[in-house]
């Protein structure tokens, strides 16, 4: 099993991680268009964005179990945040998600927005209660800071989906879905290339 230091093993850790994501978002977007425009049965959405995380995280996380113990040790710590701080933190997560419902139109905004907002709150979240410390360099700042570049550029193009949505010849949701996707997983490849590359500096 491969071990890695505290520190830079943690960062580059959570730049893989965020790396595993964006190729799992990747690529499931991509098969999700092609099943669309091919009418696959509606089930194979379930299986390709599935077997896209699983294919990519074990390709990429199958011997970093550190990854996992630091990802526990981040819920352990936003488990003793303040009642007010946890309401704050799931409503980022989870209401642009459960918007979704009401207002299914806006799926490509309300997914960037969810992402866009959920990261930035869980970084700034982390920083005030002292789980990332710019003085600490064992906390992870860095992999904090790569969590809010994803989470910065997935709000960012938001008016860069609308723009293209809205000028695009042929009206289709499928396109603009595919876009926001596509944007989310630029996003994390990023935040995870900053969070790898940093220490190196």
């Amino acid at each position: 099993m491969e071990k890695i230091s505290n520190s830079t093993g943690r960062d580059q850790l959570f730049g893989i991680f965020f790396i595993a994501i964006s190729i799992a978002i990747a690529l499931a977007s991509i098969l999700s268009e092609i099943a669309l425009l091919n009418k696959w049965p509606l089930y194979y959405n379930a299986v390709i964005w599935i077997g896209s995380f699983v294919i990519s995280f074990t390709s990429l996380l199958y011997n970093k179990w550190n990854i996992w113990s630091s990802l526990r040790d981040r819920m352990k710590n936003s488990i003793k945040w303040p009642l007010h701080a946890k309401i704050i933190n799931g409503v980022c997560w989870a209401g642009p998600f459960a918007a979704i419902a009401v207002q299914p139109s806006l799926f490509p905004y309300l997914i960037l927005a969810g992402i866009g907002s959920g990261n930035i709150s869980t970084y700034l979240l982390l920083k005030r209660y002292k789980n990332i410390n710019y003085n600490n360099n064992d906390n992870g700042n860095d992999a904090g800071r790569g969590q809010f570049i994803v989470g910065l550029i997935s709000l960012v193009a938001i008016p860069i989906v609308f723009e293209v949505h809205t000028n695009m010849f042929t009206f289709r949701d499928d396109i603009s879905i595919m876009l926001s996707r596509i944007l989310i997983s630029f996003a994390y490849a990023v935040g995870g290339i900053y969070s790898i590359m940093i220490k190196k500096r």
